[in-house]
């Protein structure tokens, strides 16, 4: 599948962040400072029917700007980057046609690499080899996988939690279908200048006062009806995905009903791993040369944040 192309890029806007810092409520105002559509940056948010896990647009948020990339999939499919790319450039093309500014929104690291800078899509799934090494995992646990990938691919292992068992399996499976580390291959720099959107910007909030956003977001979740979505989605015949299945919440959740534990303990669970994961994704933003930083202090409105987004990029970005 081809890349994204530069002519559409060049019209784009895009605002990055960590989970809980406030990048949907700013999203909503600066598209309607831009005149701007909304496109979701987020690889699970594309999965019908995982609304509350996924803190997905409401319907008002969705009604006061149109929002594309939302509930394309059922929770069991799977869908890589390379089709993540060709979906958003017809809707990036079509948002283009109405005359109106293509606005990514969310967190998704890899995905924002991926628009920005190609994609290297490697070799073709090879399943038995996955399930075997997702039978290594039940066996032998998550670390020890890791130990594997950190053997063959040190830089990747360095870049990926032992927790992030779907990515330390394909660095494993590209290693093996080809011969070399998938770091090696995952080259693709910045684009010129000139190729590069009108703006891309990430929310950079302090430290504590997202971890307790983190916190709160998760109660939450839980008091919204978390557990009972996941029941929903988990008993439908063809159940979820290995991607679903590993998504932030929704995992914690079917470990605990799958396996006895306590939804309390699956609650902190959730709560530290997203702590973890919004490090991870500081990391991302930060080593991408295209983002521009717009810091926060945690007080400001959605109105006062995305004025703040103007300046940043109007301060130059490409």
């Amino acid at each position: 599948m081809p890349d994204f192309p530069p002519d559409l890029l060049t019209q784009c806007w895009f605002l990055a962040g960590p989970t809980a810092s406030g990048k949907s409520a700013a999203a909503l105002e600066l598209a309607e400072r831009l005149g701007a559509e909304i496109l979701a940056l987020d690889s699970m948010t594309l999965y019908r029917g995982m609304d509350i896990g996924t803190a997905k647009p409401s319907a008002a948020e969705r009604a006061r700007v149109p929002h594309h990339m939302l509930d394309l999939l059922e929770p069991h499919v799977e869908f890589s980057l390379a089709e993540y790319v060709a979906v958003a450039t017809e809707a990036v093309l079509q948002i283009v046609g109405r005359g109106k500014v293509p606005l990514f929104v969310g967190g998704t690291g890899l995905y924002l690499k991926g628009l920005l800078r190609g994609v290297f899509e490697g070799p073709a799934a090879d399943w038995t080899l996955r399930q075997e090494l997702e039978q290594f995992v039940r066996d032998s646990g998550a670390l020890a996988l890791h130990g594997r990938l950190a053997e063959v691919d040190p830089p990747l292992a360095a870049r990926l939690p032992p927790a992030d068992v779907r990515r330390v399996i394909r660095g494993l499976e590209v290693f093996v279908q080809t011969g070399q580390p998938l770091s090696s291959q995952q080259q693709q720099g910045p684009r010129p200048p000139e190729e590069r959107p009108l703006a891309t910007l990430w929310l950079h909030p302090p430290r504590e006062w997202l971890s307790q956003r983190i916190n709160t977001r998760v109660d939450e979740m839980f008091a919204a009806g978390l557990v009972a979505e996941v029941q929903s989605l988990a008993g439908r015949p063809q159940g979820l995905g290995r991607t679903a299945r590993q998504a932030l919440g929704y995992r914690e959740v079917l470990e605990a009903l799958e396996q006895g534990g306590g939804l309390g303990q699956a609650r902190e669970q959730i709560q530290l791993r997203t702590r973890q994961f919004a490090k991870r994704q500081h990391t991302w933003f930060r080593n991408l040369e295209e983002c521009r930083e717009v810091p926060l202090t945690g007080t400001e409105t959605p109105g006062e944040l995305a004025d703040r987004c103007l300046a940043v990029a109007k301060s130059g970005n490409r």
